[in-house]
């Protein structure tokens, strides 16, 4: 517990790891994937918990949840929402999808992409972890919600990544 908390306490600023620019190119990614599949990708970074949160022992996984509702990455048309969210003082990595990939993707699928930007992640590659993540999601969403023939889909949710903390 101690260790955490001292983690979260003198975590390194998410823009430090995602300047503007990084940011921007991010966006990009998430606007090219989304013009390849009818999903909306949602990706969310977070330097640290708040102290009372760690105190409370919430876990990446719960803060991923309470991210996934508060961005309403839920209210999509087709339930096709995917939220990546980084915790960066635990170094975690979770994905949580809609209702509309139950029975379509499993939980060992998902904790494998988030294995893969964990790895990037881990050997200081932060963008490139993101964007390895994008990609996989990408495959998963052009499997189980493909374009469709001249149908225009709108983009129902921002591409900007968000910086919780």
């Amino acid at each position: 517990m101690v260790g955490r908390l001292w983690r979260h306490a003198f975590a390194r600023p998410a823009r430090s790891l995602f300047p503007a620019d990084s940011l921007q190119r991010i966006a990009g990614l998430i606007r090219a994937s989304e013009s390849r599949h009818r999903g909306e990708i949602c990706f969310a970074v977070e330097s640290d918990l708040p102290l009372g949160e760690v105190w409370r022992d919430v876990s990446p996984r719960e803060r991923a949840l309470q991210a996934f509702s508060n961005l309403r990455v839920w209210n999509t048309a087709a339930n096709n929402g995917v939220l990546i969210y980084l915790e960066l003082a635990d170094r975690r990595i979770e994905i949580v999808a809609d209702r509309g990939f139950e029975g379509l993707v499993s939980a060992e699928q998902w904790r494998g992409i988030c294995q893969l930007m964990e790895e990037r992640l881990t050997a200081g590659e932060p963008e490139a972890a993101v964007a390895e993540g994008i990609e996989a999601i990408t495959a998963v969403l052009e499997a189980h919600f493909p374009q469709r023939p001249g149908e225009v889909d709108e983009d129902e949710l921002p591409d900007e990544p968000v910086i919780l903390r």
